[in-house]
């Protein structure tokens, strides 16, 4: 079958899957559909097919996951194997010139030592000859000498254009192309950063969450709640600084590390944060009419010593369901005494 035969069939069938499984037909998710129906994704095409066999209702949070997981990193990994290419091909380039111009040195060098014994038993009306040989050859290598120089200075070129994608497609692999702000890896890498933080300092966490987003989603359509994951995600960007990483964690839900803040001090930051949300009015492009306030939900946890993530991460999570439980557009840290009453009304 000729390639754009096999391309189109691919699509075909994607759309088809797309259509049983009843996923709305957005570029992206045609992206994955197309990545699991062309099987050249295994991670894709392991837990897609393992969910459809399942007959598991794929969501948008679930799509998204999938992406974020698979393909983010999928791409990364092809344009790191073009990036190396390239290098290996330029090294394997250099170090021929590099080789035939050793090569050409060492004829060079035998071209002096031949005229150097030529002239002590050369007659004088040879002696020209042999002048006009040496000016000759010197002149050839002059010109070898620049030419190398000119290709080792295109190779260091391009080198460096090939460092420039290479950094491009590490901090690719490390932001969220739907906010602009650090993924869940960026994040995960924070956390282990702070992991090794000297004694005594400080770590806390955020989690946050929209408040009803899906009746956004369900309301004005995903577009519309793609403009409310980029505007909190803008929120939080503008909030935090040097060390401190805002991360989108997963679906609707953010998260921010804060390095070298106590509990009390990071609290004031997700009231910032909080305050700064809830001042933005949601708007449609196509007519400005306001659609709507967006608020957001808080929790907030401090690293102990000896802490690992899963635990404080839980913490955050449930005084992030403190805060959705106390009627939202609030923020709550683990030292909040609603915190106490819920987990003891649940007991």
């Amino acid at each position: 079958m000729h390639k754009p035969d096999r391309e189109q069939g691919i699509a075909k069938s994607a759309l088809a899957l797309m259509t049983e499984c009843d996923v709305p037909a957005t570029p992206d998710n045609f992206e994955l559909f197309y990545a699991y129906a062309s099987g050249e994704a295994p991670a894709v095409a392991q837990v897609m097919g393992n969910l459809i066999a399942a007959r598991t209702p794929l969501t948008a949070e679930m799509l998204l996951d999938l992406r974020l997981r698979c393909l983010s990193s999928a791409r990364a990994a092809r344009a790191m194997d073009a990036v190396g290419s390239g290098v290996n091909e330029i090294i394997g380039n250099v170090l021929g010139k590099l080789e035939a111009a050793g090569q050409q040195t060492t004829d060079y060098k035998n071209v002096l030592t031949a005229a150097s014994g030529a002239m002590g038993a050369a007659a004088p009306a040879d002696l020209q000859a042999l002048v006009n040989g040496l000016l000759a050859a010197t002149r050839e290598m002059e010109q070898r000498a620049k030419s190398l120089e000119g290709e080792l200075q295109k190779s260091s070129a391009q080198v460096h254009e090939l460092r420039s994608k290479l950094d491009n497609v590490r901090k690719e692999s490390l932001t969220d192309p739907l906010t602009g702000i650090a993924n869940r890896k960026a994040f995960d890498d924070a956390v282990r950063q702070a992991m090794t933080r000297s004694e005594g300092e400080n770590v806390t966490l955020l989690l946050c969450d929209i408040d009803h987003f899906k009746k956004f989603n369900d309301s004005w359509g995903h577009q519309t709640g793609d403009q409310v994951l980029r505007l909190v995600a803008h929120c939080l960007a503008e909030n935090v600084k040097g060390r401190d990483t805002a991360a989108r964690y997963g679906g609707e839900e953010f998260a921010v590390l804060l390095r070298g803040t106590a509990l009390e001090a990071a609290t004031r930051v997700a009231e910032q944060i909080r305050e700064t949300v809830e001042t933005k009015k949601l708007v449609k492009k196509s007519t400005g009419d306001v659609l709507g306030t967006i608020t957001i939900s808080i929790g907030v946890a401090q690293f102990g010593p000896g802490e690992g993530i899963e635990t404080v991460v839980a913490r955050a999570d449930a005084c992030l369901y403190g805060a959705k439980q106390n009627g939202r557009n609030l923020v709550i840290n683990q030292n909040d005494s609603r915190i106490a009453r819920l987990e003891s009304s649940a007991a």
